[in-house]
């Protein structure tokens, strides 16, 4: 049998409404968060000129959503998933028309931000696990890869977008109307999660009486053993505890003050925006990928997060931490996309939000930390060492999680070119 195009493999989940809704609501909400913080980030730098207030702000955010997280794998699995990603969008709407308000008006001063960042932080928690176990509900299985692909695709245009917008707003306008738009955006990306609808039965879709009554304790515990049962998913997520940590501090605190203060605002939307841009080709070869162990792969490529901050230690222009932003973006799809595929093929349905959400709780538990830490640091050390010290435990955080076995030998199913999609689950 003659095989299917490349493309054929990669669009058979766009057949599914479901789907089309979905993925058009997370694009509409990275393109929100992927401009907030730059527009906000310079919002602060304009208020204080300080990048341990700046650190301060966008902390308070990654904390809350650390706090929140597991109730957020909870309510994911207890309650419909379209129906928290809707509260949760309109919710982070009217929390950035507040932020905007008070900048546009001159309102605004470090600890109201520091709050506002918080309650945007918490709203993020309570829609994340229900939006990346919910894809899984939209598609029919043969089509689980590239639909993981194409999904983060669609998020990956949207934070080029809005981080491209949000250096040029930034510095144009100014950032008040910057988080305008990020209100707007977040009340569209409401609407689109409103035409979600899985079918009755799914896991996506029961709701609190459909099921027997909430034990949120007994379910942490459930969602616990689920996690700690695979070796290779505490490895990887340790792995990015570490890594998100480093890169939270290196890029969007260290990396936004050298940009403002030197190379200048616009040409640092257009950096944030080539490491998307790099994400979306990344997207394409991994819908394509045929490769068994794609979570080895992934995991050994996580180590080019450590060029960029290379980059704007030894050579902090645009042009050069532009590519080397394009080339991570690549990288890091190949593990996304593995990473994702992997859970959904080997974590039970009626859990895998919790999963999700003692994930994401790992890997981001020491944001705030290095958000937090990145000015004091700088200050202490300097920021070529504080960034240089930053890749160097990038790449031993990424050479101990390849020791696992458990890391190198996990294998994901192929995709399936040859055969047509099968029905969406839930679709009308």
């Amino acid at each position: 049998m003659k095989p299917s195009p490349a493309g054929s493999r990669m669009f058979p989940p766009l057949r599914h409404r479901d789907f089309r809704q979905l993925a058009g609501g997370r694009l509409l909400v990275y393109f929100a968060n992927a401009m907030a913080p730059v527009v906000l980030g310079f919002a602060v730098l304009d208020l204080t000129g300080s990048t341990t207030d700046l650190g301060f702000v966008v902390g308070a955010r990654s904390l809350a959503n650390v706090v929140l997280l597991l109730l957020g794998g909870v309510v994911a699995d207890r309650f419909p998933r379209a129906l928290v990603l809707q509260g949760s969008a309109a919710g982070a709407a009217l929390v950035q028309a507040a932020v905007a308000l008070t900048v546009l008006l001159g309102w605004t001063s470090l600890p109201l931000l520091v709050v506002l960042s918080a309650a945007n932080g918490a709203l993020s928690a309570l829609s994340l696990p229900a939006s990346a176990a919910l894809t899984r509900e939209t598609v029919s299985a043969d089509v689980l890869r590239p639909a993981n692909a194409l999904m983060r695709m669609a998020t990956n245009i949207g934070m080029i977008v809005g981080a491209s917008l949000g250096g040029v707003v930034a510095a144009l306008v100014g950032p008040g109307w910057g988080l305008a738009g990020n209100a707007l955006c977040l009340f569209l990306a409401a609407l689109c999660f409103r035409g979600v609808r899985i079918a009755a039965g799914g896991a996506g879709s029961a709701g609190p009486g459909d099921a027997e009554p909430s034990r949120p304790l007994h379910e942490l515990k459930e969602g616990w053993r689920e996690f700690t049962a695979r070796t290779w998913v505490v490895v990887v997520v340790l792995q990015f505890t570490v890594v998100n940590a480093v890169t939270a501090g290196g890029i969007q605190v260290l990396g936004l003050g050298i940009a403002d203060a030197g190379f200048g605002r616009g040409p640092w939307g257009a950096v944030l925006a080539a490491q998307t841009a790099g994400a979306v080709v990344g997207g394409i070869l991994a819908a394509r990928s045929r490769v068994r162990y794609a979570l080895r792969l992934g995991v050994a490529l996580v180590v080019l997060e450590a060029v960029p901050l290379v980059a704007l230690a030894e050579a902090p222009g645009a042009l050069l931490l532009g590519v080397a932003m394009f080339l991570n973006g690549v990288a890091m799809e190949q593990f996304g996309v593995a990473w994702d595929v992997s859970l959904q093929e080997n974590i039970p349905a009626d859990r895998l939000a919790r999963v999700y959400s003692y994930d994401a709780l790992g890997s981001f538990m020491a944001l705030p930390v290095g958000e937090m830490a990145a000015g004091p640091v700088a200050h202490a050390i300097g920021e070529r060492a504080a960034l240089l010290a930053g890749a160097v435990l990038v790449v031993l955080a990424t050479a101990a999680a390849l020791l696992s076995r458990d890391v190198r030998r996990l294998a994901v199913a192929p995709a399936a070119p040859d055969r047509p999609a099968g029905p969406a689950l839930g679709t009308t």
